[in-house]
């Protein structure tokens, strides 16, 4: 009797043990293959929904890198000068197919890789502060199963490429921090490089983590050490913002043209600063209480506050080393960058009901996300006793949030000022102008969405970044443009301004009108002189 209860007890004990040897060889693949299948269903079901397209900048995205492959002057000069090049970039491999193109893929693709690498690298930064498969589980889960971050990494928007570089560049520096090896430094710098490619907010994380990595070096060997591994890690990790800087030389002649040019986030946010809606710039209160809603309607404020108990929490656990413990406090990069940016007003965020009466760049608070996911990670490790009542309440907020379809970048990129419905514009053109000979003058920098939306080729548009057919037709439209897509009346529509100037508008017709933009069309006396077949050949 004895011999059988043992062999029963043994059973299930050796599964288990199977079970946990079978977890620890190939965790990371299980989680990868099932992130992964996660991220399809996710991408097809917005899709489907017709939402993976609502932000307006996302259709801009894939804009940007189909010009790179197809236009009236196709080349690396249409990556511009405001927006960074690196996830359009990524785009040229796929960006010519029209599937590719017109579904988003192209530049979801990205982004779901990064979801998934994103979620990877959380899991190794928990092992790395010795946190169990359960704290590692539940940390995965409060970044994969966010809603937010679910629809986002179905876009062709930024934020998941950004997450995961800044994450990766955050993770090797604590691998640095911990082993003092020069090559994870060098890794770290790397990512880093990436994220300054990507969006302005690695350029503050750059600085900081240049600041860490001489603290390290003069606490650890001194002075000289210190300069040494400033230099190396800054000669890797800034030269993204020195590439940058030379395009922009190169291109458009002066050096800080993405910065100050007339299509930059400073001359938007003047406008805004004109208008009196800029309400963050010079108010830290107003700054920090609207990235706190920000990322309280992203992460869910239940995360967000349990996460932040779970960073005071990490920050203050003497068992791991201060220099573990320095290096942690760049996954705070993205907090301080957004309440500084809104602060100096070189950035603008609206929050219902808080500084504004829509929602508009909300989803700059979905960047703390892996951050709060290792927070949280941490604190359902070390706090054992109510583990089981804390993941409870964590599987009750996300319930909650999928119940009631809960995601305030849907609602941005749906109704806030982040979209754009012009579908009224895009259908005039395709239905009109699709089997008809001519060009369109239009400009890109105000009417992207709706040269994406209207499904036409992108070699039909005239903008500004064709050279000389721009140059042309704006002075002398009735020889270029046999329809013009412009906002009346508003200057700062670089097509009406310029075509206004020529005095040419009164060849043409106004057919229709529509919120967003008016359409002209050329009277047919005057066609006979149209140019409509591209004659310019390959320019400079």
């Amino acid at each position: 009797m004895k011999d059988m209860t043992e062999l029963r007890l043994s059973v299930p004990k050796t599964a288990i043990h199977r079970l946990m040897e079978t977890w620890q060889r190939f965790d990371m693949l299980i989680i990868a293959s099932l992130l992964a299948g996660l991220s399809i269903c996710t991408f097809l079901y917005f899709h489907f929904s017709g939402l993976t397209l609502a932000y307006n900048d996302a259709r801009s995205h894939l804009d940007i890198g189909r010009r790179v492959v197809e236009g009236l002057k196709p080349g690396l000069a249409q990556l511009g000068s405001v927006w960074l090049p690196l996830p359009h970039i990524l785009m040229i491999p796929t960006i010519w197919n029209d599937f590719m193109w017109h579904t988003g893929l192209s530049g979801a693709l990205q982004s779901m890789i990064s979801f998934v690498v994103t979620a990877l690298i959380i899991q190794a930064f928990l092992k790395q502060l010795k946190v169990g498969v359960v704290g590692q589980l539940v940390g995965i889960a409060i970044f994969a199963l966010n809603l937010n971050i679910l629809y986002l990494q179905s876009t062709a928007m930024t934020e998941l490429l950004l997450i995961a570089t800044m994450t990766a560049a955050v993770y090797e520096l604590l691998l640095f921090h911990q082993k003092g090896d020069l090559f994870h430094l060098t890794k770290s710098a790397f990512w880093v490089m990436l994220s300054t490619l990507n969006r302005y907010d690695g350029w503050f994380l750059f600085f900081y983590t240049a600041c860490l990595v001489a603290l390290y070096g003069w606490r650890k060997r001194g002075y000289l050490m210190s300069e040494g591994m400033f230099i190396l890690f800054c000669t890797l990790a800034g030269f993204g913002v020195f590439l940058w800087v030379v395009w922009n030389t190169a291109i458009f002649k002066d050096p800080l043209y993405f910065a100050f040019g007339p299509y930059s986030a400073h001359a938007q946010q003047e406008q805004l600063d004109q208008a009196g809606v800029l309400l963050t710039k010079q108010n830290l209160g107003l700054s920090i209480l609207t990235y706190w809603y920000a990322m309280a309607y992203n992460t869910g404020t239940f995360v967000l506050v349990i996460g932040l108990i779970g960073a005071g929490l990490l920050y203050l656990d003497k068992k791991i080393p201060v220099d573990a413990r320095i290096a942690v406090t760049a996954l705070m990069a993205p907090l301080v960058f957004n309440i500084l940016a809104l602060y100096l007003g070189h950035s603008v965020l609206f929050v219902q009901n808080i500084n504004g009466n829509t929602w508009f760049n909300v989803r700059y608070g979905i960047m703390m996300m892996p951050s709060i996911a290792v927070f949280i990670g941490y604190l359902v490790n070390r706090v054992k006793v109510i583990r089981p009542l804390l993941i409870g309440l964590l599987a009750f907020v996300f319930f909650f949030q999928f119940t009631s379809f809960d995601a305030v970048t849907i609602d941005d990129g749906r109704v806030g000022s982040s979209q754009k419905n012009v579908s009224e514009v895009s259908n005039w053109l395709r239905d009109h102008t699709r089997d008809q000979k001519g060009f369109i003058l239009i400009s890109a920098a105000s009417h992207d969405a709706i040269i994406f939306s209207s499904g036409l080729p992108m070699s039909r548009f005239i903008h500004e970044g064709t050279g000389t057919y721009w140059l042309n037709a704006t002075s002398s439209p009735d020889r270029w443009a046999r329809w013009i897509v412009m906002r009346t009346n508003d200057n700062n529509d670089q097509t009406f301004r310029l075509v206004n100037q020529s005095g040419a508008l009164g060849k043409y017709d106004l057919v229709d009108s529509y919120p967003f933009a008016d359409i002209y069309q050329l009277k047919p006396e005057y066609m006979s002189q149209l140019q409509t077949e591209p004659v310019l050949g390959k320019q400079r």
